[in-house]
């Protein structure tokens, strides 16, 4: 079962740190979404904790096309 809180915070920490590198990047960008539902199915796949989901969120962001969102 997915533990919401670990998801929710998993995103806010890996959407922070991306923000903070690409600062031209609004609060509501589409990108968001796409790392809520990666986040999501990367912890149905198996337990994580925060941290490390957050890590997998960062690296899923920084693999992004800029024309993918």
């Amino acid at each position: 079962m997915v533990d919401e809180v670990v998801l929710k915070n998993a995103t806010e920490a890996a959407w922070t740190v991306y923000r903070a590198r690409h600062p031209e990047v609004d609060a509501h960008d589409s990108r968001r979404c796409l790392l809520e539902r990666h986040l999501h199915s990367r912890s149905e796949a198996r337990e994580s904790d925060t941290e490390e989901l957050a890590g997998f969120g960062i690296a899923y962001l920084q693999r992004l096309p800029p024309d993918e969102c």
